[in-house]
């Protein structure tokens, strides 16, 4: 029941992703372009689920447990580090060169478009090297 509700909800985001124009990166440089053409239209696909957030969130977390699973698993660092900062710079980076996020781009690979083909497997080495950069000592 659990892989079939993560199925569910990842094609509920999927079409919501390719509905609100996240998966064309000249809409998302244009939402950043704020000096030039602006397109504010993702700031209403944010702010709906930014309202969604604070509406549910609180709702669920009155329960024990969750319907699906056996608990909830919920961040335990709550303060601001080099590793979160830096991630958060390095994210940013990628999303404003590429116009591309990590979930837009998985939604966009099956055009066969190379550029998020390239993406995607630049996405996974960086994946993959800031793993082992975690796990070196």
């Amino acid at each position: 029941m659990n892989q079939f509700s993560a199925f569910v909800c990842g094609w509920v985001f999927a079409i919501g992703l390719g509905v609100s124009g996240m998966t064309k990166p000249s809409k998302v440089i244009g939402f950043l372009d704020v000096t030039g053409h602006w397109d504010p239209s993702l700031m209403f696909v944010m702010g709906g689920a930014v309202l969604l957030g604070l509406i549910s969130f609180p709702l669920v977390l009155r329960r024990k447990m969750p319907i699906l699973g056996e608990k909830f698993i919920l961040p335990e660092n709550a303060g601001l580090d080099a590793k979160l900062l830096g991630g958060a710079a390095l994210f940013g980076l990628g999303w404003g060169m590429s116009g591309y996020c990590p979930g837009p781009a998985l939604v966009s690979i099956v055009t066969g478009n190379l550029a998020v083909i390239v993406f995607v497997m630049a996405m996974i080495a960086g994946l993959g090297i800031g793993q082992w950069l975690l796990t070196r000592k």
